[in-house]
């Protein structure tokens, strides 16, 4: 992405596959609960829900789910890191249908981030490779999309495996397309990691490589997840998990613009340039609404929160969102989905 981009940064301490304490047996899901409640001044938490926690579709249980995306029509898809795309109904609580993906190869995908594209078709990331995959609508693969050699998995590039692209964010122009890692590159300070780019002229002209950013996380925190608001700003999910204490949730803004494309640089050193970042709110200082947890938490609200979707604004502006937990199939965590409203203010 060439031209400055700001992000807002959504900060989960919850590692992918991690959160996975002793814990008594689980309780039955809680039903929904909601607010709104404020977490922040510019944060309120509108309800969460555990529904699909006991959800199932043509045998299949709803469950891993690493991304969302919202669709005009309403419905959302939860993409499933065990390489299956769920269409849910507008609540979120219900699966409509279940199909599977595959890669280039015809086998699966760890299958992490998603967005529509103009034309409809899916972009969606996997960890191996990596790879961002072009899917028909009912999930069939039509494309990989080029890949800069140093986010590839070592050997082949310098990123470690199962810290690639957790993120996907298509601006509504469909001109830029986002990938963040979850991880630093070999070599790159430890405590940054790249969100890059592609551009294409125009909406169904090929994608491009293009500029990439560096973004100093939260310290042992990883990014999960991406969404464009549409005026050059990103929502961005970080997490990490500490046993024994759980997850932490931060929501922040991170404003980019002026911050170089490093792009060609080899090795990334702790003082690089990096996008500017606000906390909007710690998720964590949330009411927990009733909420239960199978596991050590701080707020027994938050678990392994994984992916989101802009589903709206509200009549003053504010945006909508809609996140989800990966429970990954482990009885000590849930699928847990939750409803914020976030006020960003003017860029």
């Amino acid at each position: 992405m060439r031209r400055p981009i700001m992000v807002l940064v959504l900060v989960a301490v919850a590692a992918s596959g991690a959160g996975c304490a002793d814990a008594p047996p689980p309780a039955s899901p809680a039903p929904a609960a909601s607010g709104p409640v404020p977490c922040s001044p510019s944060v309120d938490l509108d309800g969460f829900s555990d529904t699909l926690e006991t959800a199932a579709i043509d045998g299949r249980p709803v469950a891993n789910l690493s991304a969302l995306a919202a669709r005009p029509d309403g419905t959302v898809l939860a993409l499933s890191d065990r390489s299956v795309l769920f269409t849910l109904d507008a609540a979120a609580g219900r699966p409509l249908a279940a199909r599977p993906l595959a890669g280039r190869d015809g086998g699966p995908l760890d299958s992490e981030a998603l967005v529509v594209d103009t034309d409809r078709t899916l972009l969606v990331t996997s960890e191996t490779g990596p790879s961002v995959g072009r899917h028909t609508p009912d999930g069939r693969w039509l494309e990989d999309l080029p890949v800069p050699a140093p986010l590839r998995v070592a050997p082949a590039g310098r990123a470690t495996g199962n810290q690639t692209f957790e993120g996907l964010a298509l601006q509504p122009d469909g001109r830029t397309l986002v990938a963040s890692m979850e991880g630093p590159l070999a070599g790159d300070d430890p405590g940054l990691v790249r969100l890059a780019t592609w551009t294409r002229e125009r909406p169904g002209a090929p994608f491009v490589p293009s500029a990439q950013y560096a973004l100093r996380p939260d310290p042992g925190l990883g990014v999960s997840d991406l969404v464009a608001t549409g005026d050059g700003r990103l929502l961005v999910l970080e997490r990490g998990f500490a046993p024994g204490a759980g997850s932490t949730v931060h929501l922040a803004v991170a404003d980019p613009a002026g911050a170089p494309d490093v792009a060609g640089v080899d090795r990334l050193p702790a003082d690089s340039p990096t996008v500017r970042t606000t906390t909007l709110a710690n998720v964590g200082d949330c009411p927990s609404l009733g909420a239960i947890t199978h596991q050590p938490q701080a707020n027994p609200l938050l678990d392994n929160i994984e992916g989101m979707t802009i589903t709206g604004r509200t009549p003053d502006g504010a945006w909508t969102l809609l996140l989800v937990s990966d429970d990954n199939e482990n009885a000590n965590q849930v699928t847990r989905t939750y409803r914020l409203t976030a006020r960003l203010g003017p860029r």
